[in-house]
C-alpha cells in the first residue's frame, strides 16, 4: 500500500470509533462526504484491501499494443530517420494513419537509438515584450539563407515575414537576400492582406544606409530621399514604418520561426522530391495555409490594422529600383552599366537636359518617366563592362553559379565506340611534356 492510502485507515479507524465526524473525516482525506461514506462502507466490509484501486497491477486497457510501435519505428526508420518526435508523430497520424502520443513516440524513439534527448541550454534573461494587439500592426521581415535543399541545389535564401500579434507567417525562397527579392515579397503580402503600419527588421543595410552621407557632412540637399535606401524610399512613400531591432533576441518571432522552418519546410520538400527555388515557390502557398492553421494565435483584438491598397497607388512604380538621370544632347542616359537612348517623334531639342526617373522591378523590366511622369520609350544602345563591387551576401550565390557552369562545361560524354588505343595515337600526345597527364 502506498503512504497515503495508510493515512487513510488512521482517519477511517477515526470515524467508526466516531471520535470525529464525517464532515471532518472527509476535510482531512481530501473527498467529499458522500465519498467518504462510500469508502468507509468499502473499508468495513473487505478492510485495507478495500481501499486499493481494483486496476493495481493490472495492464491498462488503453496501452499501445507493441505491434503498432514496432510498425511505427519502423516506418520512421524508413521514412523520416532525422525527424523530431513532435513532427514525425504528425506524419504518422497524417500519412498512415498511426496514432500515439507524442511522448509515447518520443521514448519508444530514445530508446531504439533514433532520437537524443537534447540538453537544455542556459536560459539568458531578456525582457520579454507583449505582443501586438492587432493583426496588421507590425510585421517582421528577416532573411534566412540555409542549406534548404539539403544539398542536392546550391544554398539560397528564405525571406520571412510573420505578423506580431497572430504568428500568421509568409515567404519566398530566392537565391540572395536583396531588396528586389524583399519587393518582390512585399508585394505579393500586400495584394493579399494589405499595407501593415510597420516594418520590424534588423540594420542590414538593404533597410538602412550605414554609411557617412551628404546628411552627415552637414552638405545642403534638396532630396528628401537623400539617407534612405530603396526600400525604406518604398515604404515612406506607401506610408510604412519601419522600426530598426537592436539585437537579434529582440525580434525573436521570426528568428525562433526561421529555426522551425529550416526544420519543418526541409524535411516538407524532401517528402515531396522538391529540389529547386522554383518547384519550391510553387509548393509553398499549400504549406503556408497548413502551417498558419497550426501555429497562428488568436490576437488580443479582432481589428485589421491593414490599410486596404487605393486605386491610386500604382505599386510597379514605387516597389522598384529608383534612380534619377539627366538626358544628354543625343537624348542618352547611363544606368547598370547599359546606355539607353529615349525615342521621341518630337525635336530632341526639347527633351534635352531633361531630369528622367530610371525604374527597375524585380522582373527585370525597366521603365523611364519624365519629370511630369509621363513614359518614355526608349532603346538600348550599348552595354559596358561590369565593375561594381559585389555585396557580401551575394558573392557566395555567383561563386556557385560559377562553379556549376565549369562542371558543366568541363563534363563530356564519352564516345561508347572510341577505345582507349585513339588516345594514344593522337597527335597531340606526344607533344605533351613528361609527366602530363
Amino acid at each position: 500500500m502506498k503512504e497515503s492510502e495508510l493515512l487513510r485507515i488512521e482517519v477511517l479507524e477515526k470515524l467508526i470509533r466516531r471520535e470525529i465526524k464525517q464532515k471532518v473525516g472527509a476535510k482531512m482525506l481530501g473527498i467529499t462526504i458522500r465519498q467518504t461514506r462510500r469508502t468507509l462502507k468499502k473499508y468495513k466490509l473487505e478492510g485495507s484491501k478495500g481501499l486499493i484501486h481494483k486496476s493495481r497491477g493490472k495492464v491498462s486497457n488503453n496501452k499501445i499494443s507493441q505491434e503498432k510501435l514496432d510498425q511505427a519505428i519502423q516506418l520512421i526508420k524508413d521514412k523520416y530517420w532525422d525527424f523530431a518526435p513532435t513532427l514525425a508523430n504528425e506524419k504518422l497520424l497524417e500519412n498512415h494513419q498511426i496514432k500515439i502520443s507524442t511522448e509515447k513516440l518520443r521514448q519508444e524513439m530514445t530508446m531504439v537509438g533514433i532520437w537524443k534527448s537534447k540538453t537544455r541550454k542556459k536560459a539568458h534573461v531578456h525582457q520579454l515584450r507583449e505582443r501586438r494587439a492587432c493583426f496588421g500592426e507590425l510585421i517582421q521581415l528577416d532573411g534566412s539563407p540555409h542549406d534548404w535543399f539539403e544539398g542536392k541545389a546550391p544554398k539560397c535564401n528564405l525571406n520571412v515575414a510573420i505578423d506580431d500579434a497572430s504568428n500568421i507567417s509568409f515567404y519566398k525562397f530566392s537565391k540572395t537576400e536583396t531588396t528586389q527579392d524583399y519587393f518582390k515579397l512585399a508585394e505579393e503580402y500586400f495584394l493579399k492582406y494589405g499595407l501593415p503600419l510597420a516594418f520590424y527588421v534588423d540594420k542590414h543595410s538593404i533597410f538602412r544606409v550605414n554609411t557617412p552621407t551628404k546628411l552627415d557632412l552637414k552638405k545642403p540637399t534638396t532630396d528628401e530621399n537623400e539617407g534612405l535606401t530603396q526600400f525604406s524610399r518604398a515604404m515612406k512613400e506607401l506610408g510604412i514604418e519601419l522600426i530598426f531591432a537592436e539585437t537579434a533576441q529582440a525580434k525573436g518571432r521570426v528568428e525562433k520561426l526561421n529555426r522551425t522552418l529550416q526544420t519543418r519546410l526541409v524535411k516538407e520538400m524532401r517528402l515531396n522530391n522538391i529540389y529547386s527555388i522554383e518547384e519550391a515557390n510553387i509548393f509553398l502557398p499549400k504549406f503556408i495555409k497548413k502551417f498558419n492553421q497550426k501555429f497562428s494565435v488568436k490576437p488580443r483584438s479582432g481589428v485589421d490594422m491593414h490599410r486596404r491598397l487605393d486605386k491610386n497607388i500604382d505599386l510597379t512604380k514605387i516597389l522598384c529600383l529608383k534612380k534619377t538621370g539627366i538626358l544628354s544632347k543625343n537624348l542618352t542616359f547611363q544606368y547598370s552599366k547599359t546606355i539607353f537612348q529615349i525615342k521621341t517623334k518630337r525635336s530632341a531639342f526639347t527633351l534635352r537636359k531633361t531630369i528622367v526617373t530610371i525604374c527597375e522591378r524585380y522582373d527585370g523590366i525597366i521603365k523611364v518617366f519624365d519629370n511630369k511622369g509621363k513614359l518614355l520609350e526608349y532603346t538600348t544602345i550599348k552595354q559596358l563592362p561590369n565593375t561594381k563591387s559585389i555585396d557580401s551576401k551575394i558573392i557566395n550565390s555567383r561563386m556557385d553559379d560559377i562553379l556549376i557552369q565549369e562542371a558543366q562545361k568541363n563534363y563530356k560524354k564519352r564516345n561508347p565506340w572510341e577505345s582507349d588505343f585513339d588516345e594514344f595515337t593522337n597527335d597531340n600526345y606526344y607533344s605533351k611534356p613528361i609527366g602530363a597527364v
